[in-house]
């Protein structure tokens, strides 16, 4: 039987909790709760309601009750689908970024449930120029992963596989 990868594990717990925590003092105890609601924190940073009903980027809006089921249906086989390859992934740095994306799924996957759309909150920008669409916890955990996995797939060489090509 397969060792659970609790680092993996833990991650996720750990990015969901925040991710949902952060939203809920958000719309919460600072009132953020309406679109156009906002406060800075800082000359480039914001806290600005933003629901939003797509995926990245805004795509796929899920705009009627049927495409917002089948969207919670699909990130939830997207997000098993990363369970499971957290299962059978045997180094520790990938175990814990694919938890940075469970963690992060889950997090979006409750809110679209509870709500209909996720809750965006972080407004990073430059003035009037805004790199970065609002996004939130789980969205730059879900990043940060995806960033983790693509550099190592990309540009770490693993010891087993330069001993097996030498």
């Amino acid at each position: 039987m397969r060792e659970l990868p609790r680092a993996g594990l833990a991650v996720a717990a750990v990015t969901f909790l925040v991710d949902q925590l952060s939203k809920w003092v958000v719309t919460g105890p600072l009132g953020i709760r309406a679109l156009g609601d906002a406060r800075e924190l800082l000359p480039i940073f914001d806290l600005r309601f933003v629901p939003n009903v797509g995926v990245s980027l805004g795509l796929l809006p899920a705009d009627s009750p049927a495409t917002r089921w089948a969207l919670v249906a699909l990130t939830a086989i997207i997000a098993t689908a990363v369970a499971v390859w957290m299962t059978r992934e045997k180094n520790r740095v990938d175990q814990m970024a694919l938890g940075l994306v469970l963690g992060g799924a889950l997090g979006n996957i409750l809110d679209r449930a509870r709500f209909g759309y996720v809750v965006d909150f972080a407004d990073l920008h430059f003035g009037s120029v805004r790199p970065f669409l609002v996004f939130n916890v789980a969205d730059a955990a879900i990043t940060i992963g995806v960033v983790i996995l693509l550099a190592r797939a990309l540009f770490v060489r693993d010891e087993q596989k330069e001993k097996v090509n030498a």
